[in-house]
């Protein structure tokens, strides 16, 4: 706190590392040889980048408490490791940040296509119940123009990051958030220390105890976006992963507001019917899909 003596001069707030304000990059030193590779005070190894941390805001990062592993330095490099998935509106890259010479922590890179290359598929109903405060923003997303799909391109990552943290924060089980910028999201990376990511749910084969843990985690999961008012919007074996033996739910960008949609609740229904499907053709009671709908209903009405 500033001293209320007048008799002392007024030192500045000494600014914090979550303002607001993007923070300069901390200089790395001299520059020298790291695995081969030079490393200079003024720019990242060759084909690296800065870590993204310091330069976005405040609302743009995870929330807090902050992961024990999450890289906060301001010295940071993203190192590319490769391509994880690709899709029609987004790859996912896997990425290492970590300060050079030292071992990093690896994320999951979620960029959504440019304006000539994604494919947005899913876009229209999604949409619905979802509004941006300038009209001409809105206009231009209907009638799709190239900036209209900019926009929606960024409003999907925006959207991913917000639901990734809402439901992070509500215990659902979902990778954590880390930064949105633009048309990336940065996230936790479920997997092996050597980069193999966890598999889909779709490519697993569990035995009936397994299978009835996994449901019993996605019902929990699904209760927690219901809590909110929401449903995953394209649930199914594909958009789960599981890692560490439990269910968790990714692709979120189009999470869809059961009360604010009007298609909300056949959005909801189509999730439970979906992922029923796949769980009672490997042993779950047939019954158990229509007793969560019946659940999920109530919870999203209280």
């Amino acid at each position: 706190m500033h001293s209320s003596r007048p008799t002392e001069p007024v030192r500045r707030r000494r600014r914090r590392f979550d303002d607001d304000e993007p923070l300069p990059h901390r200089p790395l030193g001299p520059a020298s040889e790291v695995d081969g590779r030079t490393v200079s005070p003024d720019a990242p190894p060759e084909g690296d980048r800065w870590s993204t941390w310091p330069s976005v805001p405040a609302g743009s990062r995870g929330p807090r408490p902050w992961p024990s592993w999450l890289v906060t330095d301001a010295g940071a490099v993203d190192h590319e490791r490769g391509v994880l998935k690709t899709g029609k509106e987004a790859d996912v890259h896997l990425v290492e940040r970590g300060l050079p010479g030292r071992p990093g922590v690896l994320l999951a890179a979620k960029r959504y296509r440019d304006t000539d290359h994604r494919l947005f598929h899913r876009d229209a109903g999604y949409l619905e119940g979802r509004r941006v405060r300038r009209s001409r923003e809105n206009r231009a997303m209907a009638r799709r123009t190239a900036v209209g799909r900019e926009l929606i391109s960024t409003r999907w990552a925006a959207a991913e990051f917000d639901a990734l943290g809402r439901l992070h924060e509500a215990g659902a089980s979902v990778p954590y958030p880390v930064s949105v910028a633009d048309t990336e999201v940065l996230m936790e990376f479920l997997g092996t220390p050597d980069g193999v990511a966890a598999p889909r749910l779709a490519a697993l084969r569990p035995d009936p105890a397994a299978l009835a843990a996994l449901w019993a985690g996605l019902a929990t999961s699904l209760g927690v976006l219901a809590d909110l008012g929401h449903t995953h919007g394209d649930l199914s074996a594909y958009n789960e992963l599981v890692y560490d033996a439990r269910p968790v739910l990714i692709d979120l960008p189009q999470v869809v507001d059961v009360v604010g949609n009007p298609q909300g609740p056949s959005f909801l229904e189509r999730d439970v019917r979906r992922i029923g499907e796949w769980f009672t053709a490997r042993g779950l009671d047939p019954d158990a899909p229509a007793e969560l709908l019946g659940e999920l209903q109530d919870r999203v009405r209280s």
